[in-house]
């Protein structure tokens, strides 16, 4: 039996904390021997300045993919899917670039994230078939990893194909399937997948803190795009949240009594398991819609999520028959969250959550084998060996920094805890500490960067060594630099985009790309931006120019 929870002391800490991050609001639920207690503290918007409350409705981010694997295991519950039978057994047109990924990834791969299909699939559109779009989209899509070789979270994609499985098999949309199988069973009436059937008066904003002095300010995008339903779109409170989680706690069924799936199936969502690189970020190993969490040597079930100006928790600690859950209208802090929990937890006489661990200074590594690139599109982080100590530089996405108020290249020291992991401190108020994994070595070299869950592959550069100058005159200024924006996050692997510059009056623009060939820069180049400006391609001499790297 849990000791009683104080409400009144936890709400006024959250109110400090919350002015400490300059986070606008949270709403916290905790759910005690199958009983919720949950409260909110701050406003749903800075503009008007109206209050938060239990009603207020939050962006889930990825703590959807939770719903969407429950959901998804309702219809293996059924026996109407398997989770280790081919993708293609129920989509047969299913196609990747490698054809045997095609024939074997099935759907427990999606749910624990080692599929390793790139998120390949274009603009799949607003429409009703976006899933399936999504899924003829990637039809050419090449491999992040070897299918099964490593874990690597999917933003997007892999709860995408999971979503079209589940329309074949049901025969129906994704947004009518999830409210007929689970929030409809649940008894939700605040649950939501899509945010035009949001009750607006009750719908929080969202917010991004780019710096203290600056607090909150209204993110320019109220909601991710439809494409990240299964895996980002779903709308609910901290009750309704805390709701679902019952289910895990009381083998199947809601605090209504219904079976939302069997014994069985809990089991089988807990105890499917494979290892995080990264076992400090978030847990070491990941199940099916769920983190699994030790927190000195107890288990706990997680899942976070976030929105370009919201962010959600979830902890469920089954050995205490406890599960909390926190919605907040600001972007991910790890610090605010992990004070805020571990007074709740503390309070309950529960588990807290461990500290990420210290460097060993004993450790003494050999930077080679670590230096190097790795990237996926749109993403690239370099390892380099500075004055004895390796630091990790990170050039982030143009449309990213401009948007968070970042400089575009960030540098951090790594400083290891083990020979693949290290803890990455920050002197920006704004970031916490992070951890890195940097592992798999073939010939003397990682193979992989894992970090924030996400997995890198080491860029092979050799064949990118040809630096293209494209020198455009540009039609149309906006749909330009915005199709340029969108082109950056969809670079080939190993590519490189240097140098991007206009003229002061708009007319002609500057580009140096470092791929393949000529030809190789033209067709991505022509592919984005070709409508909007007519441009001339010339290989330039990179190793006799100021500011470029010679290879």
């Amino acid at each position: 039996m849990a000791q009683a929870l104080d409400v009144a002391r936890i709400r006024a800490r959250v109110s400090e904390l919350l002015a400490e991050y300059r986070i606008p609001s949270a709403a916290i639920g905790v759910l005690v021997d199958g009983e919720i207690t949950d409260f909110a503290v701050g406003v749903g918007n800075v503009s008007t300045r109206e209050p938060a409350t239990t009603r207020t409705i939050y962006q889930c981010g990825s703590v959807s993919k939770t719903w969407t694997a429950l959901a998804f295991m309702r219809l293996v519950d059924e026996g109407k899917v398997a989770l280790d039978e081919p993708v293609r057994t129920y989509l047969p047109g299913f196609r990747v670039a490698d054809p045997d990924v095609g024939a074997r990834v099935t759907p427990r791969h999606l749910l624990d994230h080692t599929g390793g299909i790139e998120e390949s699939y274009g603009d799949p559109g607003e429409g009703d078939d976006v899933y399936e779009r999504m899924v003829e989209n990637i039809a050419g899509a090449s491999q992040v990893h070897p299918l099964g070789r490593t874990h690597g979270y999917s933003p997007a994609l892999g709860y995408a194909i999971l979503a079209r499985i589940m329309e074949v098999i049901d025969g129906g949309r994704w947004d009518d399937i999830m409210k007929n199988r689970l929030f409809d069973p649940l008894g939700l009436t605040s649950t939501n997948t899509r945010h035009e059937h949001v009750d607006r008066n009750r719908a929080a904003t969202g917010h991004l803190v780019r710096s203290l002095e600056e607090g909150p300010v209204r993110s320019p995008l109220d909601h991710l795009p439809r494409s990240f339903g299964p895996g980002g779109n779903v709308t609910t409170t901290a009750r309704e949240l805390l709701t679902m989680a019952h289910v895990f706690l009381d083998e199947g069924k809601a605090p209504n009594g219904t079976e939302i799936v069997s014994p069985g199936i809990i089991r089988e969502m807990t105890e499917s398991r494979v290892p995080v690189p990264d076992p400090y970020t978030f847990g070491p190993e990941w199940a099916l819609g769920l983190i699994v969490c030790d927190w000195h040597g107890r288990t706990v079930y997680a899942h976070d999520g976030s929105t370009i100006g919201q962010s959600a928790r979830l902890r469920i600690l089954p050995e205490s028959n406890i599960a909390v859950s926190m919605l907040v209208n600001a972007g991910p802090r790890d610090g605010f969250y992990r004070k805020v929990f571990n007074e709740i937890l503390a309070d309950l006489g529960a588990v807290t959550i461990p500290g990420l661990p210290e460097p060993d200074p004993a450790l003494v590594l050999d930077p080679s084998r670590y230096e190097g690139c790795y990237e996926r599109p749109g993403t690239r982080y370099d390892v380099v060996a500075e004055h004895g100590a390796l630091r990790l530089k990170f050039t982030l996405d143009p449309m990213e920094a401009e948007l968070l108020g970042k400089l575009q290249q960030l540098d951090h020291e790594l400083l290891p805890i083990s020979e693949t992991h290290f803890l990455m401190p920050s002197d920006d108020p704004l970031e916490d500490p992070r951890t890195v994994a940097i592992y798999d070595f073939e010939n003397g070299a990682a193979q992989y960067l894992h970090v924030n869950c996400r997995v890198n592959p080491r860029a092979d550069e050799e064949s990118a060594r040809v630096h293209v100058m494209a020198v455009s005159t540009i039609s149309d200024d906006d749909g330009f630099w915005d199709s340029l924006k969108k082109a950056y996050g969809r670079l080939p692997a190993g590519a490189r985009w240097t140098v991007g510059v206009a003229s002061t009056d708009g007319t002609k623009a500057v580009n140096v790309i470092v791929h393949d060939s000529i030809d190789g820069v033209r067709s991505f180049f022509e592919d984005h931006a070709g409508a909007f400006a007519t441009t001339e391609y010339f290989e330039v001499d990179a190793a006799n120019a100021l500011g470029l790297p010679a290879t």
